[in-house]
């Protein structure tokens, strides 16, 4: 077992993993079960009540966490021109039209979030099949194919996050730091489990919801009560 083996099952010993637990409770759990000497993300899973292989059950959208992801996300921008000089301004990491598309093409990704202009769409329409599945794609239902590459790089660095849901019904994403306070987390829950609310799709039947779970990168997943996500919290 070693060190790693014995400091999971203390971990384990805390949580009843068949427990759906308050929200609250939940994020409370996931900090102290944390002990790796990195800081942790806290990610979220979702079981959803969708096909995504059917368009109308599709889920994805982006969300703004109130206390941001923690993560210092690495943005893409495709632009030319003064378009470019704006994106490096606003705080682009890279920026590049035909020469990085060449790049991506040729599988050297080094950005977590991607941006274009609309003019730059002939060119990154090509890259589909290298960006699709990594889920890197602008899109401009997502505001990541806009001319106000200023505000997209912006909400990009300041931790708002896409959401996809995957073929078993699973979304899954990081929604903060070990580091956090509890209430930042809880917050950073409820605006995530809100988000998904929103972008319930036309499609979607029964139960849309069936589990949500919390977890650090290191430690045991806690059952979140759907329940208690769907109350307001006081105030």
């Amino acid at each position: 077992m070693g060190r790693h083996g014995k400091r999971l099952n203390g971990a384990y010993e805390s949580i009843d993993r068949e427990a759906d637990y308050e929200v609250v409770e939940a994020v409370k759990l996931v900090k102290d079960a944390k002990k790796a000497k990195f800081d942790e993300t806290i990610e979220i899973a979702m079981n959803l009540g969708v096909d995504p292989r059917h368009a109308d059950q599709m889920v994805r959208g982006v969300v703004a966490l109130p206390h941001g992801s923690g993560k210092d996300a690495t943005v893409a921008v495709f632009a030319k021109g003064d378009k470019a000089e704006e994106a490096k301004a606003a705080g682009a990491d890279i920026v590049g039209a035909e020469d990085l598309a060449e790049k991506v093409q040729n599988g050297v990704i080094e950005f977590d979030r991607c941006v274009a202009t609309p003019d730059m769409m002939s060119v990154v329409g090509k890259l589909g099949k290298v960006l699709g599945p990594r889920g890197l794609m602008p899109n401009p239902k997502l505001g990541t194919v806009t001319p106000d590459v200023t505000a997209a790089v912006k909400s990009a660095k300041a931790g708002d996050i896409e959401f996809r849901v995957e073929k078993a019904g699973l979304i899954h994403a990081g929604i903060g730091k070990a580091s956090f306070s509890e209430d930042a987390l809880v917050d950073n829950v409820r605006a995530f489990y809100d988000a998904i609310m929103k972008a319930k799709p036309s499609g979607a039947k029964g139960t849309y919801v069936k589990r949500v779970s919390l977890s650090s990168t290191m430690g045991p997943g806690v059952k979140i009560s759907v329940a208690s996500l769907g109350e307001q919290a006081p105030g």
